[in-house]
């Protein structure tokens, strides 16, 4: 199972990919509130970012399969497993991220009222 300060970082990445104000104020205050991970950890999250080349490989897993709607590069998962990744890790990055799109479509869609401090998403061009 992977750490929840890893979870709330692929949910961060996630939200941010998809322009969803709602989960990315949420992930970040219960990324650091709850899951205890440090705020430049939260923010570097982001752009997919990280200092710790397994925790790298989690998050631009998660992005290369969300960027391509499913498919992605079978280099894409040598790195990862390279990077310590096992292949339950890779199921689990599968769930989360299933479960992070279907709840940003969500509240995009019902425009969701944010009781969580915003964080607003970068322009995306």
């Amino acid at each position: 199972m992977l750490p929840a300060p890893v979870r709330e970082r692929l949910a961060v990445a996630t939200a941010e990919y998809n322009n969803c104000t709602y989960g990315l104020s949420a992930h970040t205050s219960i990324g650091a509130h709850v899951a205890k991970a440090d705020a430049e950890v939260l923010e570097r999250a982001r752009p997919v970012e990280s200092t710790d080349p397994y925790v790298d490989a989690l998050p631009a897993l998660a992005d290369a399969i969300d960027r391509g709607s499913g498919p992605i590069d079978e280099q894409q998962l040598k790195t990862a497993r390279a990077a310590g990744v096992t292949d339950a890790e890779i199921a689990e990055v599968v769930g989360d991220l299933a479960l992070n799109i279907l709840t940003n479509y969500f509240n995009v869609l019902a425009d969701t009222d944010n009781e969580w401090p915003v964080v607003t998403p970068y322009a995306h061009g």
